[in-house]
C-alpha cells in the first residue's frame, strides 16, 4: 500500500514542479549495492548536466516510509527543476543513527559530492563530525539544532514550520468534532495523540494541533502516548488502541507510519465513532473514510533554495525555516467525512496565517498551571533538552522557529496530558 502511495506521489511531483533555473531533467537512478541493512544508489561518470553540484542524501529510511519518501520527493523536485543530472544525485537509503551515518558522509565526500544532506535528527552529531573534518564540502542536517551552537560556516540546519500546518489540521479536527457534538454522538471532547518522542519537535507539533482544535471546541481535552520510535507500524497501531480504548474519537499524530490511521479506520469500520488525523502523506489509502486530512511538508521548497544558492555561489542559512507563506508546509486533500464548512474554515486560518493577523501560539489562548504565560526561553545552549536562553515570547505570542530552524516550544500547557512522558 505505501509503495502505491509513492507511486502516486511521485506522479504528483512530475506534475507541480517548482522552476528556479534550467529546465533538463533527471531523476536518481545508477547502480545498486546492499549490505549491512542500508542501501546505496550511486550515479556514475561525471555530471552529465555539467552542474557544479553534487548532492549526496544520506537518508534514514527510503521511499516506502511516508518521511523519508518526503524527502527523496522534495531532493528530486528541486534537482528536476534546477536542471540536474541522474549524476548529480548520490543517494544513501536506510542508513542507520549511528557511525554508519559518519561512514555514508565520507563516502560521499570521496564520492564528489560538495552538498551533504542527512534526514534524521539523530544523523546530526555525525553530520557535524564530518563537517568539521571537510570544511570544503556543505553539510546540512535537516530538523536539527546544532549548527548555531557549531559555528562551522559549512553545517546547516533547516527545518520547516510544521506547527503552521498542525494548527490547520487541528481546525479540521475541531470541526468535526463540533459536528458530532452538536448530533449528540460525542458528548466528551477527548482527543487522543500518538507521538513519537518527548522532543520539543513532537511537543510543539502537538501542541499546535491542540489548539487549532480548540479554537473550534474550547472544551476539548487531549492525551498523548508516547511510542519512543519514529516509525512503528505496530508500536503506533496499538497506541492509538490504547487511546481510543480510554474514550478518544479523534486521534492525531506525530508518527510516521500508517499504524495509527490504520487502527482507526478498522475500529471505525467496527461501528466506533472515531477519526484520524494523519503526518507527512495522505492516510486516505489506509483509511479510506476515517483519515480526515494530514499535516505535511513540501521539503522542495528548502532544496530548491539551497541548490540555487550553491549553483551561484551564494550561501545557504545556518538555519532554515519557512511554513504557508513560502508553501513549505500544507495539509493533504480533505476526507469524505469531513464536517461542513471545513474548506471555508481551512483556508480562513492559512490566510490568516500567511497575512501574519493568526500567530499558532497566541499566549492568550493557552495556560500553563492555570496561570498565562508571559516568558519562555527558546535556545538549549548546554544540551539537557531544555530551552535556558533567548526570550521566545514577544508582542503576545511565541516565535517557534525563529531563533533556530528546529522547534523549540517545550511548554506542557493546560489541556493535555502525557501518559507516558518518564
Amino acid at each position: 500500500m505505501k509503495k502505491y502511495l509513492a507511486l502516486l506521489l511521485a506522479l504528483v511531483m512530475s506534475l507541480a514542479l517548482v522552476a528556479c533555473g534550467s529546465k533538463n531533467a533527471g531523476t536518481s537512478g545508477g547502480s545498486t549495492t546492499s549490505g549491512g541493512g542500508s542501501s546505496t544508489s550511486t550515479s556514475t561518470g561525471g555530471s552529465s548536466s555539467g552542474s557544479k553540484l553534487k548532492v549526496g542524501a544520506i537518508l534514514v529510511g527510503d521511499e516506502n516510509e511516508g518521511y523519508t519518501f518526503a524527502h527523496i520527493d522534495g531532493i528530486r523536485k528541486a534537482a528536476q527543476a534546477c536542471g540536474l543530472s541522474d549524476s548529480d544525485i548520490a543517494w544513501y537509503y536506510n542508513i542507520p543513527e549511528n557511525e554508519q551515518c559518519y561512514d555514508k558522509c565520507i563516502e560521499a565526500v570521496q564520492a564528489g559530492c560538495n552538498l551533504i544532506i542527512t534526514n534524521s535528527y539523530s544523523h546530526q552529531t555525525y553530520t557535524q563530525q564530518a563537517a568539521e573534518e571537510h570544511p570544503e564540502v556543505e553539510f546540512v542536517a535537516m530538523t536539527g539544532d546544532t549548527a548555531l551552537k557549531s559555528g562551522l560556516p559549512n553545517f546547516h540546519n533547516a527545518f520547516n514550520y510544521t506547527f503552521e500546518s498542525r494548527y490547520v489540521s487541528g481546525i479540521v479536527a475541531g470541526m468535526k468534532l463540533k459536528e458530532l457534538m452538536d448530533a449528540g454522538k460525542v458528548t466528551d471532547p477527548y482527543i487522543g495523540y500518538v507521538g513519537a518522542f518527548p522532543y520539543a519537535e513532537v511537543v510543539s507539533g502537538y501542541t499546535g494541533f491542540f489548539l487549532g482544535i480548540k479554537s473550534i471546541v474550547p472544551t476539548a481535552h487531549m492525551d498523548v502516548q508516547y511510542t519512543n520510535s519514529w516509525f512503528n507500524i505496530q508500536d503506533e497501531g496499538k497506541a492509538a488502541e490504547a487511546l481510543m480504548a480510554r474514550g478518544c474519537v479523534i486521534i492525531g499524530q506525530h508518527a510516521d507510519s500508517t499504524g495509527a490511521p490504520k487502527a482507526v479506520q478498522t475500529a471505525k469500520d467496527n461501528g466506533k465513532v472515531v477519526y484520524s488525523v494523519g503526518y507527512n502523506i495522505d492516510m486516505l489509502a489506509a483509511a479510506p473514510t476515517a483519515a480526515l486530512t494530514s499535516s505535511s511538508n513540501d521539503w522542495s521548497v528548502f532544496y530548491t533554495e539551497a541548490f540555487k544558492a550553491m549553483l551561484s555561489g551564494g550561501k545557504i542559512p545556518t538555519d532554515w525555516a519557512k511554513g504557508y507563506e513560502a508553501g513549505a508546509v500544507y495539509i493533504t486533500p480533505l476526507g469524505p467525512e469531513v464536517a461542513a464548512g471545513t474548506a471555508e474554515a481551512v483556508k480562513a486560518a492559512e490566510d490568516a496565517i500567511k497575512a501574519g493577523t493568526l500567530h499558532v501560539f497566541d499566549t492568550s489562548t493557552f495556560t500553563v498551571g492555570g496561570a498565562p504565560v508571559t516568558s519562555a526561553l527558546t535556545f538549549d545552549s548546554d544540551g539537557d533538552w531544555t530551552p535556558d536562553t533567548n526570550e521566545g515570547i514577544v508582542d503576545g505570542y511565541y516565535h517557534e522557529s525563529e531563533y533556530i530552524s528546529a522547534p523549540s516550544f517545550s511548554l506542557r500547557i493546560d489541556g493535555i496530558t502525557e501518559l507516558n512522558n518518564g
